[in-house]
C-alpha cells in the first residue's frame, strides 16, 4: 500500500498496460469507498459523494475539475442537487492504470482541505 494522494500522474499512451486484478486489490484500501464498475467493458473507479445541497455539490465539482486540468487527466463527473458522482479510468487503455487510483485518492483529499 503506498500513499497515492502524494503522487502525480504520468503520461499514459495506449502501450500501457491496465492493473491487473491483483495490482487493484493491493491498492484499494488507499481508496476506501471506490467501487470497480464496469461499463461497456471498462473498469472504472466510481464514488458518489454527498452534499446538503447543489452549492456545495457544484463547488466540489469545480474543484475535481481544477485537479484534474493540475494532473492532466479528466474523469467523468455527474453533478445533482446534494450528490457528485466522479467515475475515473484511462481512455487510452480502456481499463485502470495507477493515474485512477491516484485521482481517486487525490479527489478524496479535496473533502479534508476544506
Amino acid at each position: 500500500m503506498t500513499n497515492l494522494d502524494s503522487k502525480h500522474c504520468v503520461p499514459c499512451s495506449g502501450a500501457a498496460v491496465p492493473l491487473s486484478d491483483e495490482e487493484l486489490k493491493n491498492h484499494r484500501a488507499s481508496i476506501p469507498g471506490w467501487n470497480v464498475a464496469e461499463e461497456g467493458g471498462v473498469k472504472r473507479l466510481v464514488k458518489a459523494f454527498t452534499f446538503n445541497d447543489f452549492k456545495e455539490a457544484i463547488e466540489f465539482t469545480n474543484k475535481v475539475g481544477q485537479l484534474a486540468e493540475a494532473e492532466g487527466h479528466h474523469p467523468a463527473i455527474l453533478t445533482e442537487w446534494g450528490k457528485v458522482t466522479v467515475s475515473w479510468w484511462t481512455h487510452a487503455i480502456g481499463g485502470l492504470h495507477l493515474n485512477d487510483l491516484i485521482m481517486a485518492s487525490k479527489t478524496d483529499r479535496l473533502l479534508k482541505v476544506e
